[in-house]
């Protein structure tokens, strides 16, 4: 790794210790910002609804990665690893009149997407 390549994850190495510094103590912070900006999962609701909007609740909250997303009961009961964010729903559905649904969550703005369409 030279000083300006961005930082990656782990080095090869199991302790650092007589490695030198990537970059002065102010640019490596800011490597660092970017590799979290970079890296930040999409945040999302699994919200169940009771028939045709007579009520709704959060049933799970998922972090959606580039390659796969997280879920987890706000109960603590479930926790779901699975390739899509939309493969979850199922295990959220009850019966004919519970369906649930993915809600993305920005800083910015809160998108909508029944029946797990796409992300805004």
């Amino acid at each position: 790794m030279t000083a300006e390549a961005p930082l990656t994850g782990p080095p090869d190495h199991e302790d650092p210790a007589d490695l030198t510094p990537l970059f002065d103590e102010s640019r490596f912070v800011a490597e660092v910002e970017r590799m979290v900006v970079n890296q930040t999962p999409r945040l999302f609701a699994v919200v169940q609804e009771y028939g045709e909007r007579v009520d709704a609740r959060i049933a799970a909250w998922g972090f959606a990665f580039a390659d796969h997303a997280e879920v987890v009961s706000v109960d603590g009961g479930i926790r779901i690893r699975m390739d899509a964010p939309e493969t979850v729903l199922g295990a959220f559905h009850s019966g004919r009149r519970i369906r649930a649904q993915l809600v993305w969550f920005t800083p910015r703005t809160l998108g909508h997407s029944s029946g797990g369409g796409a992300a805004p």
